[in-house]
């Protein structure tokens, strides 16, 4: 082999690893930036389901709060319910107190010295005892 083949041979394999290096060059940064892109394309993702997360515990926290509130409500109408029931209750007892004196000052009542109890207890009872309904009014002939 002359001197003249050596060289192209030198070059040869010189252009060969220089090509082979730059293909693995470009490659090996292709490869890192696809991985770069998957990396962002992640990341965003984990923001978003991030940003749901909080979303969804304010949402809940919301939720509860009004709960909370709900039963604040209830407890109040409770409340409400049973001081309105003690009034009636207290009207009721004055108004049957009324009859009553009522009934003892009129000389010509019929219910003179009777109790006057028109509370929906009282007709209850006595309807299931089989006795008439002091609230009710007797029923008439209509032929």
């Amino acid at each position: 082999m002359d001197t003249g083949q050596v060289i192209w041979t030198i070059v040869v394999i010189v252009v060969i690893v220089a090509v082979l290096a730059v293909v693995l060059y470009f490659g090996r940064k292709n490869r890192l930036d696809t991985r770069r892109t998957q990396a962002a394309e992640l990341r965003q993702k984990a923001e978003e389901n991030q940003f749901g997360a909080r979303e969804s515990e304010a949402e809940a926290a919301r939720a509860e709060a009004e709960a909370k509130q709900a039963e604040v409500d209830a407890e109040r109408l409770r409340r409400q319910a049973r001081e309105r029931a003690e009034e009636a209750q207290t009207v009721r007892s004055r108004s049957d107190d009324q009859v009553r004196e009522a009934n003892s000052l009129d000389p010509d009542s019929k219910m003179r010295g009777h109790s006057t109890d028109t509370s929906a207890e009282s007709r209850t009872t006595a309807r299931h005892a089989g006795g008439p309904d002091p609230g009710d009014e007797p029923q008439r002939d209509r032929r």
